[in-house]
Parts: structure tokens; sequence; C-alpha cells
């Protein structure tokens, strides 16, 4: 960072190595710091002849999951040209993972592959932030180290009881957005050769405050009757975290109406749908092995008692 940007730290006792050693502050102020130097290398850039630049940061408040570990951070970022200066508000948290969990009872004719009873698995938790008690969407979760795979994969077990490994897993938001799409400034959005902005390859639901980026997956099952329907009302989530998670399941074609309140659901939904419109979704799903589904029943019948 440059030694020009004056850095305010709160009183609560926040130095700077660990100010620069939080990651969601690291990747911010990297991602940043390019998008600002673009102004610079790229003539046709949109503020080229009336460059914004960064001049001061001001740490807020801070919120620590443990006493050596940072969680969140609020920042009030000095973002200002000759025109004046933009919003530079942060919340500051991140990167988190979504999945759209998709199943069919493996009794409906496999071939052809069709849209028949497809149901998706929501869960139903407090969310806090949103005043809600009982808040309806698809299983995300924070990422906390590790791959971003890996990480749905983790939440999966833990807001389902599914065991799912990485590869099961696919990213839609990648195969969505190819890496080397670019904006062009002066065409809004049309694909050249040159540099870009080096966002994530995902969903970023609230960019007008919160650094957080979302990829989103999908995953396809076709599992026993009787086991998705175990699934229903299942009461599930880490206990270490203190989460209170209700399985609900809906038919795949109610989905948009059932999850119209939350963003990542209908971002994924969109995502699943275009994809599968252009064919890049494979549409025979396949079950699970014996042995795979007798772990999945006894990791149901535990959730159980």
């Amino acid at each position: 960072m440059s030694n020009r940007v004056e850095i305010k730290l709160p009183p609560s006792g926040l130095t700077q190595d660990e100010l620069q050693k939080f990651p969601a502050f690291y990747k911010w102020i990297k991602t940043l710091t390019h998008s600002l130097a673009m102004q610079y290398t790229e003539n046709d850039h949109k503020f080229a002849n009336d460059k914004y630049k960064l001049t001061a940061i001001e740490v807020q408040s801070t919120v620590w999951f443990t006493k050596t570990k940072l969680g969140f951070l609020k920042i009030q970022a000095t973002v200002k040209n000759k025109g004046g200066e933009i919003p530079g508000a942060v919340f500051l948290r991140g990167g988190s993972v979504a999945m759209l969990m998709i199943l069919q009872p493996e009794d409906v004719p496999a071939e052809p592959a069709t849209e028949e009873e497809k149901y998706v698995i929501l869960t139903v938790q407090p969310r806090v932030a949103a005043g809600s008690l009982a808040f309806t969407e698809i299983p995300a979760g924070m990422i906390d180290g590790g791959t971003f795979k890996g990480s749905a994969a983790k939440e999966i077990s833990e807001e389902t009881g599914i065991k799912v490994t990485e590869n099961e897993l696919f990213d839609m938001s990648k195969e969505a957005a190819p890496e080397d799409t670019i904006f062009d400034w002066k065409v809004g959005g049309k694909q050249r050769t040159g540099a870009k902005e080096p966002l994530d390859i995902a969903m970023y639901p609230s960019p007008g405050a919160c650094d957080e980026m979302m990829p989103l997956y999908l995953y396809q099952k076709r599992l026993p009757r009787d086991l998705i329907e175990a699934l229903k009302g299942l009461e599930t989530g880490s206990k270490t975290e203190n989460e209170k998670i209700t399985l609900k399941l809906v038919p795949l074609n109610k989905l948009w109406r059932e999850c119209s309140q939350d963003g990542k659901t209908l971002g994924a939904l969109a995502l699943y749908e275009g994809l599968k419109k252009e064919g890049n979704i494979i549409p025979q799903m396949e079950g699970l092995s014996k042995e795979e589904l007798d772990a999945m029943r006894e990791t149901l019948d535990s959730k159980k008692e």
C-alpha cells in the first residue's frame, strides 16, 4: 500500500500489522489498488482524464471472532478526484459460498432426462441482520481458509448432513463468466483484449457497501424417495457455531417464488436456467453408491436422535 494513504486505526487496539494480515482487507486493498492503477494504463478508461485516488482509510469498528481472530471490519475509504468523493463506506467480511442443491427421486425415469419432480434443499434459520428468525435460503456459508469448493462441501455437510466431495460440485459462476471476459468502458461490456479489473468470478450480493463475493455452485443427485422425505424438516447446523437450521424442500419450478427475498438463491437459479438453456449443464443426474446411501442414512438417523 502506498505510504501516501493515511491509515487511522480505532482505539480498540487493532494494530497496523493485524490490519494488513486480515485476509478480507488484504484482498480488498489489492483489488482496489489494481483498479485505480488501470486509470493510468488504460488510455480509454472512463476516468483517465480525472483520476480517482485513495487518500485515506479509517477503521471505524472491529468484530473479533476470538481474542486472536479478526472477523469483520467497518472502514471508511476516501476515494476522490477533482469532481468529488465517491461513497467509500465498506463492511469487510470476506468471501462466502452458496450451493443450489437439486434432488430427484430415483424412481423417476432417468432417460430421457427430465425436470420432473426435482426438489431444491433450502435452509430456514435465524438471520438477525435481516430481522428474521426464519429466513429461507439455499445453503451458504463463509470461506474460512481452504478452497472455495472445499468450503462449499463443508457447508453442505454441516447444513444438510449430506457428504459431498469437491468434484461433485459444478461451479456455475465460473462456467457463466469465463476469465477472459473484459469490460470495455466505451461499449459497455463487449469483450476485447487488454487489462481487466481483478474481480473474483463470483456474485457480489451487495457491492454498494460490502466486499463479500460468493461463487455459486450446483449439486445434483438422484436419491431414494424415502431419503428425500427424511430431509424435510430435519434439524441441522454446526453446534459449535450455535446454528439453528431446519431443512425445507421445495419443487424446483417453485423456487423463484419461495425464495424471492434471497438474492443468492435468485442468482443461483438464474445461472442454472441460463446455463441449462445453453447446454452447459449435463441433464443426467447420478445416484449414490450403496456405501454412500448407507452412510447418509446413518447420518440422518443420528441427527434425528
